[in-house]
């Protein structure tokens, strides 16, 4: 399991102030190290982050977000009906399809038949359930409301994901027809431009620039095709080893927020996830210094990140959080400050932010349709430009045989 690195300061019982360094899987594991000294987290750093190498196994074994979902969704149901959670399990397992599913439910209810609670069995499997989901659940069982607080987690996970599709949904129709406009453009550089290129030199014809620039990078793209694409494998393998470091996660998260028109929508996405999960933990009984931690670990923005580790420690010093989202307004509207101001004053801070999560949650959705009726027609423009460059290029030189006729 990949394991990033830690620099925290903490104080003992005695008061005493202490740094040290902790190799854990995320930051909800560190707290329960610090926790089991005795001690209280004052600030925290990510030194390190590793992470795992693709593989096409791990591409195709893992258990999908929808599953979650439905995970949550029918435990809760199960147990709100009566059955117990290893009765419930039992029942999923033998329903469940796929065989990934079952070895699932099977090993989450052994564990569970041999004395562990729900939460922890789930802590041991980290690779399927996030920080989130188990401190949700553990939230429950501390209540007595386990089957309250997987219906409030299933939600939470159904808004999120459905926020993510949405967003992919949009970006999926450009990517495609860009594409499939490199592929045909290589496709005509390599087999039919060669062939006007030995009509025109055999007419001896003067080739305007236009034309000498399609055949020039047709030349190049014929004799140096290997090279073409040993560059572009290369610049695609460098892209995504840049993407997955943390000096690229950091490079993008704020290229992505500063950006014309993706940027607000980013900066919206980020925020509406933010506040429904840290509503769905404070929801669910989970302490506002616990909740920011997990909620930290679910964010994927870096900024976002340190704002919520800042408004850890700020709390633990007795500011509010309205007061660290106003100190951050290019990440945080107006808008969230004043909604955690008046969820603080009227002790309904969970309410609050699931109001701010649904106002984003509609505004992305209202954002992604807009785009994708904006990129249709920009992409036809683009697409007749490159048309008509190329049309340009191929036929000014057959108006030029008139002068030979």
């Amino acid at each position: 399991i990949p394991m990033a690195l830690f620099k925290y300061t903490a104080k003992n019982k005695e008061g005493e102030i202490y740094e040290r360094t902790a190799e854990v899987a995320d930051r909800l594991a560190l707290y329960k190290i610090i926790r089991a000294e005795g001690g209280t987290l004052v600030s925290v750093k990510q030194v390190r982050s590793l992470v795992p190498a693709f593989s096409l196994k791990s591409l195709f074994s893992g258990i999908s977000t929808q599953d979650k979902i439905n995970f949550a969704k029918n435990l809760a149901a199960m147990v709100t009906a009566g059955l117990s959670v290893t009765r419930s399990l039992s029942v999923m397992e033998k329903q469940a399809r796929s065989k990934k599913l079952k070895e699932l439910f099977a090993g989450i209810d052994a564990d569970i038949s041999h004395g562990i609670t729900l939460s922890e069995a789930l802590a041991k499997r980290s690779k399927v359930f996030s920080p989130l989901f188990v401190s949700m659940v553990k939230a429950g069982e501390e209540s007595g409301s386990v089957a309250q607080s997987l219906r409030i987690v299933a939600t939470q996970m159904d808004k999120s994901h459905q926020l993510v599709k949405k967003v992919r949904g949009a970006m999926i129709y450009p990517v495609i027809i860009i594409s499939v406009i490199v592929v045909l453009a290589a496709l005509l550089l390599i087999f039919m431009v060669p062939t006007l290129t030995a009509t025109f030199e055999g007419l001896g014809v003067a080739l305007p620039l236009p034309t000498r620039v399609i055949i020039f990078l047709s030349d190049f793209m014929i004799h140096h095709l290997g090279l073409v694409l040993v560059t572009l494998i290369l610049i695609v393998v460098g892209a995504v080893s840049f993407w997955k470091s943390a000096t690229g996660h950091r490079f993008f998260d704020r290229a992505f927020i500063r950006l014309p028109v993706i940027g607000t929508m980013a900066r919206e996405v980020q925020v509406a996830r933010m506040a429904r999960t840290l509503s769905s933990l404070l929801s669910a009984g989970v302490e506002i210094v616990v909740a920011l931690e997990v909620t930290s670990s679910v964010l994927q923005n870096h900024l976002y990140k340190q704002t919520l580790d800042e408004a850890h420690s700020a709390i633990q010093k007795g500011e509010s959080l309205s007061t660290v989202f106003g100190r951050y307004g290019t990440l945080f509207p107006v808008f969230v400050e004043e909604m955690s101001a008046v969820g603080e004053e009227t002790g309904k801070v969970s309410e609050m932010l699931a109001g701010v999560a649904d106002f984003y949650e509609n505004e992305v959705d209202q954002k992604t349709k807009d785009l994708s009726t904006i990129i249709e027609p920009l992409l036809m423009i683009v697409i007749g430009i490159g048309v008509g460059f190329f049309a340009i290029s191929m036929l000014a030189p057959t108006y030029s045989l008139t002068e030979y006729i």
